[in-house]
């Protein structure tokens, strides 16, 4: 019995998702034809190749052996399609777009839109992670197409797509909530809370031009449980200005000075060549982007 692509795309997706039902909801299959496919490349491999146990699911040694060239037939074979499509002078196709949570919220959904309404044949599928694993996602081929913020180096035809400026986020009663501006001095008699999702190199760069010592501030793993932490009056925190599509009621953002802002900007994988789909997508993300 062969490998076939059914059986890769299953296990791609499951441990990509964790879980056989968020899996068949990506794959747009049922939750059985998953189980089946993984089964039956068990079967021909002759040894389990996922902890069906674990939450989340999470690859065997045989499975994360196989998982890379998994990803590169299941990429192989899409590119196939899209290529197909871009013969056929239709875009098709199903494009993976990671992005931070931050930016999945406050600037993804204008270029969703647009991309639906001019390529009504091409699927766009959002995958949300912090800055590192987004970056490691378009690398390995989990993605197709990333917002990646402050690039280092900036991959040959990125976009520009924000300037997003750095903010401190307060209780909504703070004393600080209501002015037009804010400095790290300005915030010392408050506990500094950090989100664990790549804010850190922002705020070690507003105390450099503060001129004052960082202290590593306790970390939050969740943004929004940071975010409600603020606004409980717990304490608070440098944000980028995207947040404020993320505010919980009763939480401000106030500018900061000096200001600090961070780059947002598409890109598809910066080892491989981009596919049409890719292509199409970027051409029509650059009528809101800047090229670099």
């Amino acid at each position: 019995m062969a490998v076939n692509l059914a059986q890769l795309r299953a296990l791609v997706a499951v441990v990509d998702t964790g879980a056989f039902n968020a899996a068949a909801s990506v794959l747009e299959v049922s939750q059985s034809a998953v189980s089946h496919a993984l089964a039956s490349l068990e079967r021909t491999l002759g040894a389990p190749v996922v902890h069906r146990g674990a939450a989340p699911i999470r690859p065997t040694p045989l499975g994360a052996q196989l998982l890379p060239h998994a990803r590169q037939a299941v990429s192989a074979v899409d590119a196939v399609l899209s290529l197909g499509a871009a013969h056929r002078a239709v875009p098709g196709g199903v494009v993976r777009v990671a992005a931070p949570p931050t930016v999945c919220r406050g600037l993804l959904p204008d270029l969703l839109t647009t991309w639906a309404q001019a390529h009504p044949h091409l699927k766009v599928r959002v995958f949300e992670g912090e800055d590192t694993e987004v970056a490691r996602w378009l690398a390995n081929g989990t993605a197709d197409l990333a917002v990646l913020v402050d690039p280092d180096p900036v991959p040959d035809g990125a976009l520009l797509l924000l300037h997003d400026e750095f903010r401190a986020a307060l209780a909504g009663d703070h004393p600080l909530a209501h002015e037009r501006s804010v400095t790290l001095r300005d915030l010392d008699d408050d506990p500094m809370l950090l989100s664990d999702g790549g804010c850190e190199r922002y705020l070690r760069e507003l105390h450099r031009l503060d001129g004052s010592v960082y202290v590593p501030p306790p970390r939050i793993r969740g943004f929004a449980t940071l975010l409600d932490m603020v606004r409980a009056g717990v304490g608070v925190a440098v944000v980028p200005g995207l947040a404020r599509c993320m505010l919980p009621a009763g939480t401000v953002l106030v500018p900061l000075r000096p200001t600090v802002h961070r780059r947002l900007l598409l890109s598809g994988p910066p080892k491989r060549p981009w596919g049409p789909a890719v292509q199409t997508l970027m051409a029509s993300a650059a009528s809101t982007g800047t090229a670099v």
